[in-house]
């Protein structure tokens, strides 16, 4: 099958990433943008761990894809499949062919549940529940809602993964709902987390600490989840490092978040980096692929080793742009991305703690006369109005 049509620039993934440059090229005057996204629902996943906790609405996270695509973009329906960057085609799973000048690669993250013995299905029975999916968060909120005493267990898994805050952050969420509902003192929280501490930097996993001692919040370090037993209602948790846990953990709820890695078509294409995660092989500064000049990634499906993070996609983004139009002018790349992320920890029903920082762990505050390793009632505004609002 020859190729159905050609485009200046192609974008893979119509998310958060995919829109942001697709929007950015059009308004630098870029007339032959296409986006290819078969889903017809667009998801503001942020707001998950709200909905969870019992602050937000799952409905108000959920649009059309039509409403986000960007005025000029051409939206192609379609699934991407085959890479050939040496043709400069992408293959959709319809057997269509698509060419390109420029590749934008942003298809996100895939969530591997069957990395996690037992997980699949445990998550679809009682008792279990997970942010990480649209239609199991509400369930989370019903779970917490419903425990009055017993054992919580929540956990976190090994390799990169979208919002590492996530984990926690419906931890401290229940615990402050059970706190409020005078029941704190019998249930049994569990954190299970496969880092060394709750965080990467010192100063804020000093003060994320006092909220755990604070809530009685029994945290394992060096440790994940490595099967769920539904039936039993056990986890096994296994150590990763030293100073990490093998024990079992009775749970009446647990909140679940799944390995996570590049998409498998991703990861079997000539962009992949071919390791395990096999994430789109990009600089980390330039975020031009490192093999074929005239592919870009960013967002969660890429190379990049900062936090995946829709805040990392806004300073990536334009990036990205800057440097597709030097690109295509035969100029050298001017855009450099220096890391950043921004992980937004809820540690209670009204405040937040917001972490920023780059590739050398460096804290990065946006609103420095606020004590950014700190917890504040501003950041949580800004978490539950301010940033959906700006989105």
């Amino acid at each position: 099958m020859g190729t159905n049509a050609k485009h200046q620039i192609l974008i893979v993934g119509g998310g958060t990433a995919g829109i942001t440059v697709a929007a950015r090229l059009l308004r630098k005057g870029f007339t032959d943008v296409a986006v290819m996204e078969p889903s017809d629902k667009h998801y503001y996943q942020a707001m998950w761990t709200l909905v969870g906790g019992g602050q937000a609405d799952a409905a108000s996270t959920e649009r059309p894809e039509a409403s986000v695509m960007p005025k000029g973009a051409t939206w192609i329906r379609k699934a991407a499949e085959v890479f050939d960057p040496d043709n400069n085609t992408v293959t959709c799973s319809d057997g269509s062919v698509h060419g390109y000048d420029v590749l934008v690669v942003c298809p996100g993250i895939q969530l591997d549940w069957d990395k996690t013995e037992g997980l699949p299905q445990a998550v679809e029975g009682p008792g279990v529940s997970s942010n990480f999916r649209f239609d199991l968060a509400p369930k989370t909120w019903d779970l917490i809602r419903g425990t009055r005493s017993g054992s919580a267990v929540f956990m976190m898994p090994m390799f990169p993964m979208k919002c590492a805050g996530a984990p926690q952050k419906i931890a401290y969420l229940a615990a402050d709902h059970w706190r409020k509902q005078g029941v704190l003192g019998k249930v049994d929280i569990h954190l299970v987390v496969p880092t060394p501490r709750i965080f990467g930097i010192p100063a804020i996993a000093d003060n994320l600490d006092k909220v755990i001692a604070d809530y009685g919040i029994h945290l394992h370090p060096s440790s994940e989840i490595t099967s769920v037993d539904a039936e039993s209602r056990k986890v096994t948790v296994g150590a990763v490092a030293e100073g990490g846990s093998d024990l079992t953990l009775d749970y009446d709820m647990l909140h679940a978040v799944p390995r996570q890695s590049a998409p498998d078509w991703i990861k079997s294409s000539p962009l992949s980096a071919g390791d395990a995660l096999g994430y789109v092989e990009v600089d980390k500064h330039t975020l031009q692929h490192v093999r074929h000049p005239n592919v870009f990634g960013l967002g969660d499906a890429g190379s990049t080793p900062n936090s995946k993070t829709g805040a990392a996609i806004r300073k990536q983004a334009p990036v990205v742009v800057a440097n597709i139009g030097a690109f295509l002018g035969g100029q050298p790349l001017p855009g450099r991305y220096d890391g950043y992320a921004s992980c937004p920890i809820v540690t209670s029903g009204h405040d937040m703690l917001l972490a920023e920082f780059d590739y050398d762990f460096n804290v990065t505050p946006s609103f420095p006369v606020l004590d950014p390793t700190k917890p504040h009632r501003a950041y949580w505004y800004l978490k539950k109005y301010g940033l959906p609002f700006m989105y």
